[in-house]
């Protein structure tokens, strides 16, 4: 009995009506009212509750509004942050090769190289197998203009080689040679005597990687031939070309003199180098 009490006199406050009265402070007039019981209240405020919990979550899943909340990113960003870091890994490999590539150009300059023999058949052979991978049919435009590029270039002396086996070093200068290739004493080179002034001509068709001054053998000239080959020119008195030009073989690119601490008098410091070793120049080039 005393349980189904408490439980009438529970069911009747919170069904009990109330009143909400407006009324205007100065003239106690009434301005607004409304009937309430507890459990209206309830279940208003419970409603407007859950409501106010689901658009929240509305707001913060479906609308850029999250952004602005601390722990969430924009689809943009990430796609963003992708990109940036496939572009870091490509400029990363781009700064590993160029640090490669700038050591071997320091290691030509200073001649700290372990040795390997070559002999020019070899080289030949690697550029044979080069071209013979190379299947290009040539169209009737092409053949047209092959002719006309023939019958102007038939007297040009620095018409580039076609074929690999046209691929015939240039000697840069004539003349005695002084000092040969010698690798014990690390003498990578061959000096050859020449009068100052002499112009210092290109072996092969190349780029200009180097062409600056240094202390210890002054004006010095680097290019970069097909076959992964490389020739360097030490001691000029003068440069012609600079770093990036494009050169044909027997295009003057120094003149010859006497710069640099090393140097014994006007002279050539002539070196070659295949694939990052040096070989003697002697078996590929007559100097006289």
């Amino acid at each position: 009995m005393t349980t189904r009490k408490k439980e009438k006199k529970f069911a009747k406050k919170l069904l009990h009506k109330y009143r909400l009265v407006v009324l205007n402070e100065d003239t106690f007039e009434e301005r607004f009212a409304i009937k309430l019981t507890r459990l209206n209240v309830f279940v208003i405020v419970s409603l407007s509750t859950i409501l106010l919990v689901a658009a929240t979550i509305f707001l913060i899943a479906f609308t850029p509004l999250r952004e602005f909340i601390p722990g969430y990113s924009s689809a943009k960003l990430k796609k963003q942050a992708t990109e940036l870091s496939f572009k870091t890994d490509s400029l990363q490999q781009i700064i590993d090769l160029n640090d490669k590539y700038f050591t071997s150009i320091k290691r030509v300059l200073t001649g700290d190289v372990k040795t390997v023999e070559f002999n020019k058949d070899s080289i030949l052979n690697a550029a044979n197998e080069e071209i013979a991978q190379i299947t290009v049919k040539p169209t009737k435009q092409d053949s047209l203009l092959r002719d006309k590029v023939d019958k102007e270039d038939k007297y040009n002396l620095f018409e580039s080689a076609i074929y690999a086996s046209n691929f015939v070093l240039f000697p840069p200068v004539n003349g005695n040679i002084s000092e040969g290739y010698n690798v014990k004493e690390k003498h990578y080179a061959v000096d050859i005597i020449v009068a100052k002034n002499t112009p210092v001509k290109a072996t092969a068709d190349g780029t200009v990687i180097f062409a600056e001054w240094t202390s210890e053998t002054g004006y010095v000239v680097i290019i970069e031939h097909s076959y992964e080959m490389i020739s360097v020119y030490k001691h000029n008195a003068s440069l012609t070309k600079e770093q990036g030009d494009i050169v044909k073989a027997g295009e003057v690119i120094a003149m010859a003199g006497n710069s640099g601490e090393f140097t014994t008098g006007p002279h050539l410091h002539f070196e070659l180098w295949s694939k990052g070793y040096p070989i003697n120049p002697t078996n590929f080039i007559d100097f006289k």
